[in-house]
Parts: C-alpha cells; sequence; structure tokens
C-alpha cells in the first residue's frame, strides 16, 4: 500500500480519523492526487491557518466544533455539519474558536 491506499474502500468515521494535540493542528492526508486533496484537520483551540490564497476552490466541513472563517475580510462562523467554500484566489483564513475538526476538499 502506498501513501493514502489504506482508506480506499473502507467505511471512515471522519470525527474520529484525526485525533485532538494541544497547542497544535494536526493533519492527515486521505486523498492526494492531480485532480484534488482530502485533509482531515484537528485544531486546538486558538490555532489556525494564516491568510492564503489558493489557486482553486477550497472546501471547509466541519466535522466538531466551531471556526471562523475569514474570507477577503468577511467573518463567517462555521460549526459542527456546516460547511463553506471558500473561493480560488481570495484571501481566506480558519481560526479556531474552540477545538473543532474539519475536512478540507480541494478539486482542480
Amino acid at each position: 500500500m502506498s501513501g493514502t491506499d489504506e482508506f480506499k474502500g473502507v467505511a471512515m468515521d471522519l470525527a474520529t480519523g484525526v485525533e485532538y494535540s494541544s497547542g497544535s493542528i494536526v493533519s492527515k492526508t486521505l486523498m492526494n492526487k492531480k485532480t484534488g486533496t482530502l485533509t482531515l484537520f484537528a485544531f486546538d483551540a486558538g490555532q489556525g491557518l494564516s491568510e492564503h490564497t489558493s489557486p482553486f476552490d477550497a472546501t471547509v466541513y466541519v466535522l466538531d466544533g466551531e471556526a471562523t472563517i475569514t474570507i477577503n475580510g468577511e467573518l463567517i462562523k462555521a460549526q459542527t455539519g456546516e460547511m463553506v467554500i471558500m473561493p480560488a484566489d481570495i484571501p481566506h483564513d480558519v481560526q479556531a474558536e474552540s477545538r473543532f475538526k474539519m475536512l478540507l476538499i480541494m478539486i482542480r
């Protein structure tokens, strides 16, 4: 098996697929292809991804907790079960209000 092949053909509970770590952000790549990626993240409270852009739309699906996502200066609160699509080439960041987990979906 190579890389992310272990996640193919199995049922997976995404919310338990990555664990929290004190003072950190933990990530686990589920799929990495030319056409896109699936990555699980677990953020401890107060952690975040600084403002950046992406050449592709990026979708955040919140699996646990609550986050503040800023897109081009607009604050968006997202909680368990909600998703936010961050448009390509627009500055955005992700901040953990409390511990939270997300699935990041990038389609190229």
